[in-house]
């Protein structure tokens, strides 16, 4: 190398005339020179080739499915709905894409272990949640020669897919298209070998503690009846706050429409029924009290009181053997009040039922009374009591206490008349209180006026628009007015009655009984 480093050029060419030296140097650089670009040629052309080769295998094999690339796939969501959109989606995206869970099933007699066996036959990866509340028993045996079962999950949740085959890949690519047609919708497939699914259209509301069913014809709506596959996004559960309760997917759409989500129903089964269950008579009815608990046991907590379906009406809440449905009252204002609810309505149909005793005992004994104060606005307003309203008002002559045995035997001593009423006198305020049962303490006051000089007024300790003197010209004549579906004694000129109470206007303008405390609220 130092050699080669000290030639000159004089030294090299001294045995050759100097021409003929340099043409030999110029011959030799060009054949060199040559020699390079036809090497870099050809590499270049080799290199084309391989990396061309590497890329259409690459984009064949996402095509056809055998590759799905979570870097490709996740960062090209263009790409990964240009799939979906395509007559065939490769099964390996469907089990990157859909995750089975199996819900509702019985733990005395189910067909999930066959269930999960033919899903797994046709996709090999697809991620399967078995939920359950109790652990299955007799257990279920889930064994797959073309699954390594690390996909299968099985989850106690303590606080539905039983009993259905997967013929082939076909179905679930069906829903995964319609799920990209309608983006935000829950797709439902019927269960081939099923009764027609029942649609229908759901009234959840809140602020009256109810569920309303209304069974429509179409395609499009709120839940769905029936033996089902459901698909949908899993943001929308994320944003459930009980998203697997039982009983599934009665549970679901019930919070899923209270979202305004509405389910697709598809027009054909693409799924088939498993083996039949259920076959005996005590297993039937086994199954259907268990049913009726668990119903119990979701309307409770979703706090649901009455479910209206088929023009027949079932109350969830308080009955007779149990307290009412809220606790203390406190400055005439029921804790639902703050939650921006109205009086639950079975404690509004006890409280009618109380009502209706009371009027026809008061008629029985010639007992004069009428309708007072809320009770008698929520009378001119529908001819019901106030839909927020926890109590109903009458008036009546305290001279004709003693005609009532109730009120002689009360004065002393709380009793329970022989219809189930509890009747007890408060002493603070010096009225009578008639509950819809000893442990159910939905009321109606019973509140004795005096006549004295012309007016008449209560003797009680606490000031309110029950307790406000009036003209005893108010009650001559009296008046009637429809309540809670009869015709009960009132003040005649029964808005100077009440504007005398609660103001001008009062009819007009609905208030909460302390509006101190809260305004009153159109929805």
């Amino acid at each position: 190398m130092i050699l080669t480093s000290k030639l000159t050029f004089s030294n090299l060419c001294s045995p050759f005339p100097i021409r003929k030296c340099l043409v030999l140097v110029v011959r030799d650089m060009r054949i060199k020179l040559t020699k390079i670009i036809a090497f870099l040629i050809v590499f270049i052309n080799i290199s084309l080739f391989y990396y061309s080769l590497r890329l259409f295998s690459y984009y064949h094999k996402i095509a056809t499915g055998e590759l799905t690339s979570t870097v490709y796939i996740e960062n090209k969501p263009e790409f990964e709905l240009k799939l979906l959109s395509s007559n065939k989606i490769p099964e390996k995206l469907i089990s990157k894409l859909v995750t089975v869970v199996i819900r509702e099933f019985e733990t005395h007699d189910n067909d999930v272990s066959s269930t999960v066996r033919s899903i797994l036959k046709i996709f090999k990866n697809i991620q399967i949640f078995i939920l359950y509340d109790n652990i299955p028993y007799p257990p279920l045996k889930i064994i797959s020669k073309s699954s390594n079962n690390s996909n299968l999950k099985q989850w106690n949740l303590s606080p539905s897919l039983d009993a259905t085959r997967i013929i082939s890949a076909h179905s679930i690519q069906k829903l995964l298209k319609k799920a990209n047609e309608f983006k935000g919708t829950i797709i439902v497939s019927p269960v081939s070998g099923n009764r027609v699914l029942e649609c229908f259209r759901l009234n959840v509301n809140t602020r009256e503690w109810s569920l309303k069913y209304n069974i429509i014809k179409s395609s499009y709506c709120d839940a769905v009846n029936g033996k089902q596959i459901i698909l949908l996004e899993t943001e929308l559960l994320k944003n459930l706050s009980h998203p697997f309760l039982l009983p599934f997917p009665s549970s679901l759409y019930i919070q899923t429409a209270a979202l305004n989500v509405k389910a697709f129903i598809l027009n054909t089964g693409m799924f088939h029924e498993g083996n039949s269950k259920f076959r005996t008579h005590h297993s039937k009815w086994k199954l259907k009290q268990i049913n009726q608990e668990r119903l119990k046991s979701l309307y409770k907590l979703l706090r649901i009181k009455l479910v209206v379906k088929e023009g027949k009406s079932e109350y969830y809440g308080c009955n007779r053997e149990t307290p009412r449905c809220f606790g203390e009252v406190i400055d005439a204002m029921p804790v639902y009040l703050y939650e921006n609810r109205w009086t639950p309505p079975c404690c509004l149909t006890h409280l009618k039922k109380t009502t209706k005793y009371v009027l026809g005992l008061l008629d029985q004994y010639g007992i004069r009374y009428w309708l007072e104060s809320g009770s008698l606005l929520g009378a001119v307003r529908s001819g019901d009591i106030l839909p927020w309203d926890h109590d109903v008002d009458i008036g009546y002559m305290i001279e004709d206490s003693d005609r009532c045995k109730w009120l002689q035997i009360a004065q002393n001593k709380s009793v329970i008349d022989n219809k189930g009423f509890y009747w007890e006198k408060v002493k603070e305020s010096n009225q009578f209180r008639v509950h819809f049962s000893k442990i159910n303490r939905i009321f109606v006051n019973l509140l004795p006026f005096v006549h004295k000089n012309g007016t008449m007024s209560r003797d009680s300790l606490f000031e309110s628009s029950k307790n406000m003197e009036f003209p005893d010209n108010f009650l001559h004549p009296m008046s009637s007015i429809e309540f809670i579906g009869r015709s009960v004694p009132c003040p005649n000129n029964v808005r100077k009655f009440l504007e005398n109470k609660f103001g001008k206007g009062s009819i007009e303008k609905p208030e909460y009984p302390n509006p101190k405390e809260k305004k009153f609220q159109t929805k």
